[in-house]
């Protein structure tokens, strides 16, 4: 069984991992095997937002496209809320088009994320990869039908343990984003808050990832 690794922004090209590489749109890499693409909040240029969109269309076309993003909203940065929202948004109805699911990047605009949700009334799974905040968030998070992905939070914060372990485990995926540590670390620590083995956490994502990923696919992807 492989290891599913929902975000990361390096390539191993190990073949008992599965990855999806995020990509920029003006940085892309063809020979990456499985990838998502987006604009990253951190990364909107109002100049180049139609061009960059252009050439996310152009690629959610590609088999190997599993997912939108990383899109999202960030209150943290200088780039106005209005202009991230508009962008977030035009990116959520490519992912509608496409039928493809979105990995999104939240920090501190999580009612925003799931108001956008209900507003454009997407129904492509959403994963909130990342994900660092208390129950409360996680549980209003799964409620309105997100998925919480985990990783390097859950890697350097104790804390965070409880949260997993209240997260259902139909709504988890795990990942890398940008830690050293390779994605089985993640998975004997995930496994260990669960209280099960690393083969039953393999499965319990293969599901999910099942779920999520081969309702855009003609062609099953067995973990």
């Amino acid at each position: 069984m492989k290891y599913f690794n929902l975000h990361t922004h390096k390539s191993t090209n190990q073949p008992n991992v599965l990855e999806v590489v995020n990509q920029y749109p003006q940085e892309f890499e063809g020979t990456i095997p499985y990838y998502s693409i987006g604009i990253h909040p951190w990364h909107i240029v109002a100049e180049r937002v139609e061009a960059d969109l252009a050439i996310i269309e152009s690629k959610l076309k590609e088999k190997n496209c599993l997912a939108v993003g990383e899109c999202g909203l960030d209150k943290r940065i200088e780039i106005a809320m209005e202009l991230q929202q508009t962008v977030f948004e035009k990116q959520l109805l490519l992912a509608q088009k496409y039928n493809k699911p979105v990995i999104i990047h939240c920090v501190a605009a999580f009612q925003e994320v799931i108001a956008t949700k209900k507003k454009l009334n997407s129904t492509v799974p959403m994963l909130i990869h990342g994900f660092s905040k208390n129950a409360q968030v996680a549980k209003q998070l799964v409620d309105n039908g997100f998925y919480l992905s985990f990783g390097k939070c859950l890697m350097s914060n104790p804390a965070l343990e409880a949260v997993f372990k209240a997260v259902p485990t139909d709504r988890i995926f795990l990942e890398t984003d940008t830690i050293k540590e390779g994605i089985e670390t993640v998975y004997e620590l995930a496994a260990k808050y669960k209280g099960v083995s690393v083969a039953e956490m393999q499965e319990l994502v293969n599901q999910n990832f099942n779920t999520v990923f081969n309702q855009i696919n003609s062609e099953p992807n067995k973990l």
